[in-house]
């Protein structure tokens, strides 16, 4: 005599999967698809805290010429000028530049001026640091056409008699 399965899901009509069988890819595909969108944060994240940089993203300072520095936010060094250290590059995810620069007090207005025409005065009286003398442009505000910045802040500190310090900073937003 021959053994016969009388369990309920083998039976017609008893319908789903024989009994003892799951649907195991569907319960891995649950688990494994939020954690596959996951793991590049974790990995980023892991990346970062284990880094070593002060700009684990990258963006650091980056020494570049001076002349690439002003040419960015549309100027040229000034007749006399002479650069105060290094000129310096940031990008991550906007991009800054910025120069200082030693130069006659007489011609700094004339050559903010000649450099900027459509800028509005400089002002004496509202400016940060310490500076005597300060610029803030943007397209709206005197910033010529066809520069790679989106804005310029210039800031003037006279330091005797016949010098200026200038400290050019040209970045996007």
């Amino acid at each position: 005599m021959a053994r016969t399965r009388t369990g309920r899901a083998e039976q017609p009509g008893a319908g789903g999967a024989p009994r003892g069988r799951t649907r195991w890819w569907l319960v891995a595909a649950v688990a494994v698809l939020p954690a596959m969108a996951l793991l590049p944060f974790v990995v980023a994240f892991v990346g970062m805290a284990l880094s070593d940089s002060e700009y684990p993203l990258g963006g650091g300072p980056t020494s570049v010429s001076c002349a690439q520095a002003l040419a960015f936010g549309g100027a040229a060094l000034p007749g006399g000028g002479t650069p105060v250290g290094e000129c310096v590059e940031r990008s991550w995810q906007d991009v800054s530049y910025s120069a200082d620069f030693r130069m006659p007090r007489a011609g700094v207005r004339d050559w903010l001026h000649h450099t900027y025409p459509d800028a509005p005065a400089p002002e004496t009286e509202f400016c940060t640091d310490d500076a005597d003398l300060c610029l803030e442009l943007s397209y709206m505000k005197g910033l010529p056409e066809g520069v790679g910045a989106d804005a310029v802040q210039v800031s003037v500190v006279y330091q005797d008699e016949g010098t200026a310090l200038v400290r050019f900073a040209a970045f996007t937003v």
